[in-house]
């Protein structure tokens, strides 16, 4: 079946997207450009968490809120660890239907493990504030951004 829309055929040596590297161009790129590790996220979000939990203790001085706090950023970042170990296991990069498999599985238990914490927090968490559950579970969160941003570099 045809649509009767003309599919642009894409030369190779026209497109600065399609670029073969060799073994050697693949080494150096990598080191200009080094992966962030998942797990310097994970321990952003657990610092950060710490901050929000000492600040809202320190500013309504009830340590109800600084837990809170600390309980909104571990919903964030128990649920981000399990997605990062869950990816780093050994079936996950058998191939590539297995690692997008992978992803999508982990994903939805980081959502799932979310949500659970989140509806157990009122049991958990004794004289729970969730306006400062709330303040950890985003601070938690923008830390994606801003471990991104402060990722340890290679020096040249």
């Amino acid at each position: 079946m045809t649509t009767g829309v003309r599919r642009a055929e894409i030369d190779p040596e026209d497109s600065d997207f399609v670029v073969a590297l060799s073994a050697e161009q693949a080494r150096r790129l990598r080191e200009r450009q080094p992966q962030l590790s998942p797990w310097w996220v994970v321990l952003a979000q657990l610092l950060a968490g710490l901050l929000v939990a000492a600040v809202a203790w320190g500013w309504t001085g009830r340590m109800s809120e600084g837990w809170s706090a600390l309980y909104g950023a571990l919903a964030a970042a128990v649920p981000a660890a399990l997605f990062v170990r869950g990816l780093k296991g050994r079936f996950s990069s058998l191939n590539v239907g297995t690692a997008v498999f992978g992803f999508f599985l982990w994903e939805m238990v980081k959502l799932m493990v979310s949500v659970a914490m989140l509806a157990l927090a009122p049991r958990l968490v004794p004289g729970l504030n969730w306006l400062a559950l709330l303040a950890g579970l985003v601070v938690a969160l923008k830390m994606y951004w801003i471990a991104l941003a402060f990722a340890p570099r290679k020096r040249n």
